[in-house]
């Protein structure tokens, strides 16, 4: 992970009485030197006879519309900054949302994204566009997805890593998920834990010719011999004690949401990938699953090569014909 120098905060709403992602990505920001930005982008869809019957122009509107939510999220920097953050705000007219805030991060050079969960449980996420599943799949730099409030107090750090490659991740991608944990717990003085999670050796004996009624349990402590020695090697050289390394013979999908309500976590690194075809659908859904079902926030990370197909320009304004009544 490179050296966080600029955060941009997604806002999702400016009229929030709580908004945890910014508390948080302030915190971040003074334990790391970093600039923070609050963003907004106006995704509402404007309707031409709505507008018009109301007697105002398209650049009335946006001038109004803009200049709202820039006094509303002034008045959260201010507060910020007497605080002594370094911030700065910016609203902007685009759609849909999570487009908008990858062309922001990418415009600004952001080293990291910082978004609030939205507090519903997503069904078939990985056919539907959710804003903030999809800025996970198309951000090529780090999110944080804030699920919870209050600020971090010496934090519980669960990078899960995959260095048996049971569930299709790329080789260097636990690479990535271990440095961004190790720079984020080391900027909030944290403690750094590691989960691998492994699927358990199956075998059906019953179709075997020979009786041999202990292979079972033979292939199963294999299988979690090869995992042992799979996590010391990618651990080899880290700061993570043997005693915060923790192996789970189970799926991810339970294995790392049930590790990090045991240690009581507060950040999990995890990664994404984003395939095409029925691929991305298997992992999707898997990677929404342990996402609904951590109890903390979420740090994803990607590949260090992932690129994504945003479009760069910003698409303005969204308008929509108001249908004729018959």
């Amino acid at each position: 992970m490179a050296r966080i120098r600029r955060i941009l905060v997604a806002i999702k709403d400016t009229s929030a009485r709580s908004m945890p992602a910014v508390q948080k990505a302030a915190q971040l920001a003074r334990a790391t030197g970093a600039e923070l930005e609050l963003f907004h982008a106006i995704c509402e869809p404007v309707y031409v006879d709505a507008l018009t019957l109301a007697g105002q122009s398209v650049r009335q509107l946006q001038k109004t519309w803009k200049n709202s939510q820039l006094e509303r999220l002034d008045r959260v920097a201010t507060k910020l900054r007497e605080a002594g953050t370094k911030v700065a705000i910016c609203v902007e007219w685009d759609f849909p949302a999570f487009e908008a805030v990858l062309r922001r991060a990418s415009r600004t050079k952001a080293d990291l994204i910082v978004a609030e969960r939205h507090a519903t449980r997503h069904i078939a996420a990985w056919a539907l566009r959710f804003s903030d599943w999809e800025l996970l799949r198309k951000a090529t730099v780090p999110v944080l997805l804030v699920k919870t409030k209050g600020q971090y107090d010496k934090p519980v750090v669960l990078a899960a890593i995959d260095p048996s490659h049971s569930f299709a991740k790329p080789t260097k991608l636990d690479a990535g998920i271990l440095d961004a944990a190790t720079a984020i717990t080391k900027a909030l003085t944290g403690d750094l834990h590691a989960v691998h999670a492994f699927a358990p050796a199956t075998l059906d004996i019953d179709r075997l010719d020979v009786n041999l009624p202990n292979l079972s349990a033979y292939i199963e402590v294999e299988a979690a011999s090869h995992a042992q020695s799979a996590i010391d090697k990618a651990l080899k050289g880290s700061n993570i004690r043997t005693a915060n390394r923790h192996l789970v013979a189970k799926h991810a999908v339970d294995a790392i949401p049930a590790t990090a309500k045991k240690l009581h976590a507060d950040i999990v690194v995890m990664g994404a990938i984003s395939r095409s075809g029925l691929k991305r659908l298997l992992i999707g859904n898997t990677a929404e699953r342990i996402l609904d079902a951590l109890p903390c926030d979420v740090l994803v990370v990607k590949p260090a090569a992932f690129k994504n197909k945003v479009p760069r320009g910003q698409r303005g304004v969204q308008f929509i014909a108001t249908p004729l009544v018959m």
